[in-house]
């Protein structure tokens, strides 16, 4: 029987949740869907600039976690990028501090 996914610390939740190719109706895409935790390890990665073992410090998970989700958020916005898909951002085990 597999774990129970532990819940990552989230600073914030984003403003804007869903975002969709120009031009393309809704009824007509298939969506993607990135977690809040995935998306706050981009945040903390990308926007912040910080160290994988500060990031993860911050989100309250080890190091290998904090890669495994952040590699994760990079796979689900490459697939979403290059096959022109909609991106959700909703759900995932989270504790919005």
């Amino acid at each position: 029987m597999p774990r129970r996914p532990c819940c990552k610390r989230v600073e914030e939740l984003p403003g804007v949740r869903y975002f969709k190719p120009r031009g393309v109706p809704l009824a007509d895409l298939e969506e993607v869907s990135l977690a809040f935790e995935e998306l706050e390890a981009l945040r903390l990665a990308h926007q912040e600039g910080l160290y994988q073992q500060e990031a993860a410090e911050r989100m309250g998970v080890s190091r290998a976690t904090f890669g495994r989700v952040l590699d994760a958020a990079h796979r689900k916005i490459t697939r979403a990028l290059v096959g022109g898909l909609a991106l959700r951002i909703e759900g995932g085990a989270y504790t919005l501090e």
